[in-house]
């Protein structure tokens, strides 16, 4: 009766130990999905998140360049009708023609009103930029987008000051046509110190032109690891 006693206490501790170890791994079974489901979720959110950043980086510097490139393009008409009232300027001066006088009066208007339109295109392609900074720790980004914010300032600059410059020179035609010419040596020396301002402006422009144009920074990887 005893060895039976016995034999079932053995028994009975042999299943609980079993059933212990069944527990516990089931425990830990349960355990290690939880954790491998939560990190799972945590792969899954910094995927999402790495992705939002990249759209957004990439959709900000994307606007930021079609309004800096429509500027540029604005601009170069700009510079055309700038050249061409000009040269009707100082034909007029030397023929004392009022017929040229009309010809630089209205090229300098085309001229201004293309002028401003780029200038408020650089001002438009700023703030997407800046924009664009918060997307990315990468810090070759980085500086190629602060090129691109103080090229976009450059340009405001230099085509504000040749909307003044044309500005003058149109009234110096305006002047000119009535033979007003103490009005023509006045407004003309304002011209001269207003291009002079623009020679110089144009230089950090032309800089910051050459360091965007020839600039490779684009990867596929935006949040990389900075050496």
């Amino acid at each position: 009766m005893a060895r039976e006693f016995t034999r079932n206490m053995f028994i009975m501790l042999v299943s609980i130990m079993v059933g212990v170890i069944v527990i516990t791994f089931f425990v830990g079974d349960i355990m290690n999905r939880s954790k491998m489901d939560t990190l799972t979720e945590q792969h899954n959110v910094e995927i999402s998140d790495i992705n939002s950043r990249n759209e957004n980086f990439t959709n900000y510097y994307l606007q930021g360049a079609v309004k800096m490139d429509s500027a540029r393009e604005v601009r170069e008409v700009a510079n055309y009708y700038f050249d061409f009232a000009l040269f009707w300027f100082n034909n007029a001066l030397a023929n004392q023609s009022k017929n040229l006088t009309k010809q630089c009066i209205d090229n300098c208007t085309n001229a201004m009103q293309k002028y401003l339109g780029s200038h408020e295109n650089f001002g438009k392609s700023k703030p997407y930029f800046i924009n664009a900074r918060n997307y990315t720790n990468n810090s070759r980004y980085l500086e190629v987008l602060g090129y691109y914010i103080g090229f976009a300032g450059a340009g405001q600059n230099i085509t504000m000051l040749r909307y003044n410059a044309s500005d003058y020179l149109r009234r110096a035609a305006e002047n000119l046509s009535f033979g007003n010419m103490e009005n023509v040596t006045l407004l003309m020396e304002n011209f001269t110190v207003i291009e002079q301002a623009y020679e110089e402006a144009q230089q950090q422009y032309q800089e910051y032109r050459y360091q965007i144009d020839g600039y490779i920074f684009f990867s596929t990887i935006r949040e990389i690891p900075d050496q």
